[in-house]
Parts: C-alpha cells; structure tokens; sequence
C-alpha cells in the first residue's frame, strides 16, 4: 500500500498512524514549507515533495489521503479520483454543499472509493452510546451533552471563530445528528482569543423530546492538550465518557453508567478513533469491509456545521433562531 499523504498540519496525525502500520510500505507527504517537510521526515522517516501534480497522478499511488486547508478539499479529491485514485478526506468534507454533491457526483462517475475522517464513529465510547441508543438499554435519550477543549496543537491551525465549527466541532455534530436528528433549533454564540489565535464556543439544539449542547474552546494551555467528552441522559441512567490525548488523538478514555443501581466503570475495546478510521479505510480498500464513511453519509452533519459555522462568524444579532 502506497499513501499520498497531503497536508503538514492535521496531517501529522494521520502519518503518526501510518507510522505503525506493517501493511503501508510506502508514505509520500506533499507541503509547501520545506522546514515542515523535513520534520515529518525525521519524526516519521517517510519521503517529502513539494510537487502535489507529480504525487497525485504518480501510478503506484494507491490512495490519497487529503489533509489540506478544507476550501482545497472538493477540487482535490475530485482531480485525484480523476487520476484513478482512493481517496481519504479529512473533515469536514468541504466548506459547501454545493461542493460536496461534487464530490459525491464524482465518486459515482468514476467509481473510486471515496472516505471522509469521521473519526468519531469509531470511538469505542460513541460506539457504545450509539448501540446505547438503538437498543433503548436504557430509556430514550431526553439530553446530549459534548464538550472538546483543546491547546493548538497542530501548526497553522489557529482555530478562531473562522474555523471553530468546521475544525473541531464537526465530529461532535456527527454524533448528535446520528442519534437525535436535524434540530428544530439552533443557537449558537462564541468567543475568540487575542488576533484570533483560539477561540470559544456553545452550541445549543432543539429537539421536540431532547436537548443538545455542544461546546468547544481552543484556548488551553499547550500541557493541557486535548480533553472532551459527553454526558448521555437517558430516562433510567446517566453515561459519562472522558478523555485525554495529544495531536495524533492518542490517549486514555474512561466510560461510566450511573443507574438507579450505582455507579460502574464500563470495559470498552482498545484503539483510538483516528487508528480505527484509518483500519476501516484499509480493511474497505482489501475488500474486507464496506465503507461506513462515504461523502453522503456526512451531509446531514455538513449542512449543520455550516449553519452553526455561518451564526458564529455572522453579525451577533444574526446568531440566534
């Protein structure tokens, strides 16, 4: 397996992950700042260019992981399906619908396999809260509670206002949208660091019989790292997930159940989301699996991020509905 792995920034994370992997034999990253790429060599041993045509089009590309600035991502993957490529989209998908259904268009004309990050659909806690849900163990889900904090970790991302619902509050979107649907009501309201280096935000969903909230803040210290989690009210228990963990989303997690009956700790499997992603990507490129993660399971999660990104960067008055 070869990898076109675009991007210096979030994509350090997806090299960490194809670092330790036996079955990728061969890594190229693409950047535009020599300096970058030569740090994703040393820390990771694997090839560097500076020329994105070349790595697309080269015939012994199996698959195009695309980390770059999200407003690149549509004209991207559609130039490498074109060229006869896979191709792997970090999210969000692309920063419009209009784009996206091109993306989508695209993967039905030429037939690639085409992956958007989802990560957070792997995550053995969203796993078991998602089953949670389907199965009713334990009532209806009557609130949804997320919450991602975060240092600025990843270099070039400064994650203001400008970006905060596209860059870190997608993921959390996803899993709302999964379980409760489109919201009835959105209101959204936020606030950025000094020169836009970090920002706030709260986000606040309507349901006819649940409520969600959704906060992030990039505007941690850098010893604090990545820290989140989710709180699930149902009907007869209280789930409460936990965890830390550095740029590659690396780290320990911790699950818990409050029921009329106490309170215990619930085993999940191990692996981290972003490894788990990158397993199914390769599990659906052997053929061994079929592909959760495809451009159109996105939209719903897409449409919301972009309202929610449109009210935080829009006049105050224009933010609430």
């Amino acid at each position: 397996m070869k990898i076109a792995l675009l991007g210096t920034g979030f994509g350090q994370a997806h090299a960490a992950v194809y670092a330790n992997r036996p079955d990728v034999t061969d890594v190229v990253v693409f950047g535009r700042t020599p300096a970058k790429l030569e740090k994703i060599a040393e820390d990771f041993g694997f090839a560097t260019t500076t020329d994105l045509d070349a790595l697309i089009t080269d015939p012994s590309v199996d698959l195009v992981d695309i980390c770059l600035p999200t407003h690149l991502h549509a004209d991207t993957a559609i130039r490498a399906m074109h060229a006869g490529k896979d191709v792997l989209i970090e999210l969000p998908l692309t920063t419009t619908m209009d784009d996206a259904e091109r993306v989508i268009d695209t993967q039905h004309a030429t037939g690639r396999q085409v992956f958007v990050d989802m990560f957070s659909r792997f995550s053995p806690a969203n796993t078991y809260l998602r089953a949670a849900v389907e199965d009713h163990r334990y009532g209806p889900l009557l609130s949804l509670e997320t919450e991602s904090r975060t240092a600025l970790l990843w270099p070039g991302y400064d994650l203001g206002l400008d970006s905060m619902a596209m860059d870190m509050m997608h993921a959390d979107f996803d899993l709302v949208t999964s379980l409760l649907g489109t919201p009835d009501t959105v209101n959204a309201t936020g606030t950025e660091g000094p020169g836009g280096r970090g920002s706030a935000a709260d986000v606040i969903l309507g349901y006819p019989h649940a409520t969600a909230r959704c906060s992030a803040s990039s505007l941690m210290p850098q010893p604090y790292a990545r820290r989140g989690g989710y709180r699930a009210t149902f009907t007869g228990a209280v789930l409460e997930h936990a965890t830390i963990a550095g740029f590659t989303g690396q780290g320990s997690s911790t699950l818990t159940a409050c029921t009329a009956d106490g309170e215990h700790v619930i085993d999940l499997p191990d692996g981290h989301a972003y490894a788990l992603m990158i397993d199914h990507v390769l599990a659906c490129l052997a053929g061994r699996e079929e592909n959760r993660i495809e451009p159109a399971t996105a939209l719903e999660a897409l449409r919301l991020t972009l309202d929610v990104h449109h009210r935080l960067t829009a006049p105050r008055a224009a933010q609430q509905s």
